[in-house]
């Protein structure tokens, strides 16, 4: 159960770090897609060899993991600028906006 706002206490938070793990996929698997589509739409060479499909695979598979590559980092640069600084899980309050993080218990007990 995600934890209270600490501004407003509304119980309508998100947790950023599954954000995060969601958004990095999802920026590779688009960029990685955009990449390879444009490796095959591109009609640089007029050389009947080149108009062969599998001879642009390996440009479709350097555009693709170029793309995905792109995709992620952007992604992860956007999200490095919303974490809210500290230790503990990051949360963001779907009501006001504010972010803020909870601190994870510790595993070992104190005796």
């Amino acid at each position: 159960m995600p934890p209270p706002c600490l501004r407003c206490t509304a119980t309508r938070t998100l947790n950023l770090e599954t954000a995060r793990h969601l958004g990095i996929a999802s920026g590779a698997l688009i960029g990685g897609a955009v990449g390879a589509y444009r490796a095959f739409s591109s009609d640089g060479n007029t050389d009947p060899a080149s108009r062969f499909p599998l001879a642009k695979l390996p440009m479709a598979v350097m555009g693709a993991s170029t793309g995905g590559l792109a995709g992620s980092l952007a992604v992860q640069r956007c999200f490095s600028q919303w974490m809210p600084p500290g230790e503990g899980t990051p949360w963001l309050c779907l009501s006001c906006g504010y972010a803020f993080r909870q601190p994870t218990p510790s595993v070992a007990s104190p005796s």
